[in-house]
């Protein structure tokens, strides 16, 4: 187990409860039940109180956990006759997007995402879930494809934000970013999207422009990071808890705004330690948004879709 900064104190607990079985287990007279259970309930309620009041820092700590549930794991889990399909037609195929056609309840579906990877490994080969512009003209032939032969598409978004490289810049990344954004609004099948990570800036907005929009109780979704919007307005990537809370980046306040529709409740203690309870929980409400869909005509969908973000703006949140 990975722990967090602020799960510290959790992991001296759960530490010494394991000390003590590993020497149990090295000395088979050595009966230490009752003091390892004692520990193990003492864990269980400081893991309630510490995730009952999470700071909204502390929920992007959540969010990037590295044990996380991603992409491949939902596709994997949720999906079934998944195809994967590559490349955007013009210059080459990014990892950092997956996507492809599957069934999702028997129902044919098209299903893309942002996969960070979960060893070093696979990490630098889909590029830490940071999309070039052809990942996203890869999703824009893949939304068109739905569009063509009337399906819906599932969108799993996970990624810090789109890959701000050089030789991305040159191949047109805020371009491509616009295309994708604009193909979700034009596009006359339901879309739903689920932010299962980190939605960061327009590398999530570009995925996320959907009819239904949900995330996990412990994602996050911004228009910059925590560090990089410290950085810039105080020139001090160290205020990023300052710069946390006044992204209003948490699914809470992002409801209240309008942004999201619909919070997706964790396991206590956040996805990485229900990671199957997370994935049943993601399937449950993909499936609900879906049939709030199911039925309406190409048009109306258009114009829910777009109603729905000409909308933003109109809640606010007290300072």
């Amino acid at each position: 187990m990975n722990y967090l900064e602020f799960e510290k104190p959790l992991a001296e607990i759960e530490g010494k409860a394991e000390e003590l079985r590993a020497m149990a287990r090295s000395n088979t007279g050595m009966d230490v039940t009752k003091e390892a259970e004692a520990l193990d309930r003492k864990a269980e309620i400081l893991l309630r109180d510490l995730y009952k009041g999470l700071t909204a820092w502390q929920k992007c700590q959540v969010a990037r956990h590295p044990d996380r549930p991603h992409t491949k794991d939902y596709i994997d889990a949720l999906f079934t006759d998944y195809t994967s399909l590559a490349g955007d037609r013009g210059f080459a195929d990014d990892h950092a997007v997956m996507g492809g056609l599957a069934r999702f309840n028997d129902m044919p579906v098209m299903v893309i995402g942002q996969e960070k990877g979960n060893d070093t490994k696979s990490r630098i080969e889909r590029n830490f879930g940071m999309a070039r512009p052809e990942g996203y003209r890869k999703a824009v032939r893949l939304m068109d494809m739905a569009d063509r032969f009337r399906l819906p598409v599932v969108m799993l978004v996970d990624t810090p934000g789109a890959y701000p490289g050089k030789g991305a810049e040159e191949r047109g990344q805020a371009e491509a970013i616009a295309r994708s954004t604009e193909k979700c609004l034009a596009i006359g099948v339901p879309l739903v999207a689920v932010v299962v990570g980190e939605g960061g800036s327009g590398g999530a907005v570009a995925f996320a422009t959907a009819n239904r929009v949900a995330m996990l109780e412990h994602s996050v979704y911004s228009v910059i990071t925590p560090e990089g919007c410290a950085s810039i307005l105080w020139k001090d990537a160290e205020k990023m808890r300052e710069a946390a809370e006044a992204l209003r980046l948490t699914a809470g306040d992002l409801q209240k705004l309008g942004i999201i529709d619909r919070i997706i409740s964790e396991p206590v203690g956040g996805a990485q330690r229900g990671r199957q309870a997370t994935i049943d929980a993601v399937g449950k409400a993909i499936e609900a948004m879906l049939k709030e869909l199911t039925g309406k005509k190409p048009e109306a969908l258009i114009k829910d879709r777009r109603q729905k973000y000409l909308n933003m703006g109109a809640k606010g949140l007290a300072a």
